[in-house]
């Protein structure tokens, strides 16, 4: 499977992507809003693994896709949806790029294209998603996908040795489908 934009390739993960995330995964500007304080070989070759599990799943219900940029393939994050009750036609999304990254629209741009192939590849109804309050940069890219703050649970997430209140978006598929 693969989906394109206008600036960027989401494409299957492979066995082999596994040092570039471990790259991003240890720099202490992503590491900030995990509960990780740091990420080693076998912790990301696991999570490349969960990733590649998905690709088996039959009926597959979990799509998470490497972000690679469309000019030169360099790998800069993953962006994923993931059914949470087909009866209900829910899923969520989520993404994570690496530093370098943020600030450009590339976060925005993955996160829109995931959300179209929820709502009209999978049929969802309603697709959310969670970040942490301080991370200011996921909350504003929710926003400009047109979700909706529905919920702010107080001090739900222990990281770094402090509560961290967790923000929770959502978009019903009649609000995606009205003009972007």
């Amino acid at each position: 499977m693969q989906l394109e934009t206008e600036r960027l390739i989401m494409r299957e993960f492979m066995e082999d992507d596994w040092p570039f995330i471990l790259a991003y995964q240890n720099d202490p500007l992503y590491l900030r809003y995990y509960h990780w304080t740091e990420r080693t070989r076998e912790d990301v070759q696991a999570f490349v693994e969960m990733f590649l599990s998905f690709q088996q799943e039959r009926p597959r219900r979990n799509f998470q896709l490497a972000v690679t940029l469309k000019d030169n393939g360099q790998l800069i994050g993953n962006c994923g949806v993931r059914v949470n009750n087909p009866e209900l036609r829910e899923a969520n999304i989520g993404y994570e790029l690496a530093s370098a990254y943020w600030g450009k629209g590339y976060a925005t741009e993955a996160a829109r294209e995931i959300l179209r192939f929820g709502f009209t590849a999978l049929d969802m109804h309603r697709i959310w998603a969670v970040t942490i309050a301080e991370n200011k940069g996921s909350a504003r890219v929710l926003e400009k996908l047109g979700m909706r703050l529905e919920a702010c649970e107080r001090e739900k997430e222990w990281i770094k040795d402090r509560w961290h209140d967790r923000l929770t978006y959502a978009i019903i598929d009649h609000e995606w489908q009205a003009p972007q």
